[in-house]
Formats: structure tokens, C-alpha cells, sequence
């Protein structure tokens, strides 16, 4: 699933590519929204939340979208091949006279007042890469529950917002902890909010992760040499550093 860094890169090219030009193409092929013409209505900007995409327009319209695990948002010149996949996957079409946004296979989108943005997004802790980030207020959140694993804290989007599983496994190795340690019996928690914030800060303008545990099982941890764990959690691969990374394992 795409996380704070990816949902981050992708906002920004859609914003570069749509604030403020008129829409000269709208067509939103879901069918709840099919019949919705954006068309003649400028671009505001394209805004990030965690994991969800905010594109306003004007007249205080915002499509809300969310990728999840497949969903994909690909910018196109006027006369670019669409390579983003068959046409039948495709659920949004945004144009004006320079660029064509198109959304691929996205499981959430929705046409919303922009005064209700809250309904979708209001139930989000801090975002660990947005402007109303508060270290303070995430490490209350992920404290609320002592007895809730360490993993399952930190994939909670009402605790803090932009880390899955990916972020989840690298936060947990620097901060030396496994994933299925009670949150409340960690040492020093305040230092999961401190590590999260410094992996998605310095993957934000990255093509490619600099990871250091995750998608490496068998392979030599990059701090002390000993082969990576690997085990599958709820359909999700889960890696850490048996020697480096104290806590329960399963």
C-alpha cells in the first residue's frame, strides 16, 4: 500500500500538474459520480492527508482519493500514450490544455463539498508529513492503548497518519523494538514518533526507499550483519533484525 511518502510524491505531481488551470476534461467513472462534469471549473490545489488525495476546485468542490494497495494517480502530456493500465481500470480522467491526469484503479473517489473534507479525513491523527504534525499529540495517541502492540499502533491512521507496513517494520528497527511488543512496555516510545518522522522526512523526495529491514528477509542486517527475519502477518510480510530489535516474536 502507497504510505505518507508516496501519497506525498504523487499530490505534488498532480498539483504541479492541475493548480490552477481551468479543467477542460473531467470524467469520474464511478457510478455513483458518473454523471459529475468538473469541466470549466479551475483547480485549486491538490493536498495531501496522510494517505488521502484532496483535489479542490472551485465552486468548493474536492475529489477525494485513496489508493490502498493498487490505486494509482499518472500524469500525461495531451498526446502521450495512457500507459497506467487497460482502459477498464481506469476511474478518473482530469485535462486541461497541457496536461491529463488519470487515476487508475482507485477503490476510494469520491465528489464532496470542500467544507465536508472532515467527514473523510477528520478522523486522522497528526500527518506525520503535513503541516499540522504534532509529535506531542501522536505519541498521546499511540500511548492511549498500553496494551496494543507496537505494530498495530503504528498502522493506525487515528493515531498518527502515513505509516503501513512498509514504514511499520522500518520505524520499529530503528527503534529497536519488534512489532508485537506491547506499546506500553517500550522503554523510550517517544522514539517510534521520532523515527517515523525521520523515514518518511527523508523518503519524501525519493524515487526509490533507502530501507533497511523491510523486503530484505535473509539477507544481512545493515547494523550488525545478522540475516533479516521474515514472517507474514494478516497477508502482510513482516521483517525485522532478531538481534538488534528486542520484543516478543511469533
Amino acid at each position: 500500500m502507497p504510505e505518507g511518502d508516496t501519497v506525498l510524491q504523487t499530490a505534488q505531481r498532480l498539483h504541479t500538474a492541475l493548480s490552477g488551470r481551468l479543467l477542460t476534461r473531467s470524467d469520474l467513472r464511478v457510478p455513483r459520480f458518473a454523471t459529475a462534469d468538473l469541466t470549466g471549473r479551475t483547480v485549486l490545489d491538490v493536498t495531501p492527508r496522510g494517505k488521502h488525495i484532496l483535489t479542490r476546485v472551485e465552486g468548493g468542490l474536492t475529489l477525494h482519493s485513496h489508493l490502498r494497495m493498487d490505486g494509482a494517480w499518472r500524469v500525461y502530456g495531451p498526446d502521450e500514450r495512457w500507459r497506467g493500465g487497460p482502459g477498464h481500470q481506469i476511474r478518473a480522467v482530469l485535462g486541461n490544455a497541457e496536461r491529463i491526469a488519470v487515476g487508475y484503479r482507485l477503490p476510494v473517489l469520491e465528489l464532496l463539498r470542500t467544507a465536508d473534507e472532515e467527514s473523510v479525513v477528520g478522523h486522522l491523527g497528526p500527518d506525520i508529513l503535513g503541516p499540522d504534525w504534532d509529535p506531542d499529540a501522536a505519541l498521546r495517541n499511540l500511548l492511549a492503548d498500553p496494551a496494543r502492540t507496537v505494530g498495530e499502533a503504528l498502522l493506525d491512521q487515528r493515531n498518527l497518519a502515513g505509516i503501513g507496513n512498509v514504514f511499520r517494520c522500518e520505524t520499529c528497527f530503528l527503534a529497536r523494538t519488534t512489532p508485537w511488543l506491547p506499546i506500553g512496555d517500550l522503554p523510550a516510545p517517544q522514539q517510534l514518533v521520532t523515527a517515523a518522522k525521520r523515514l518518511l522526512e527523508a523518503n519524501r523526495a525519493r524515487s526509490r526507499r533507502h530501507l533497511y529491514v523491510y523486503g530484505r528477509g535473509g539477507l544481512p542486517c545493515r547494523r550488525c550483519g545478522t540475516p533479516i527475519s521474515k514472517t507474514t502477518e494478516d497477508d502482510r510480510p513482516v521483517y525485522w533484525c532478531p538481534r538488534c530489535q528486542l520484543g516478543p516474536v511469533p
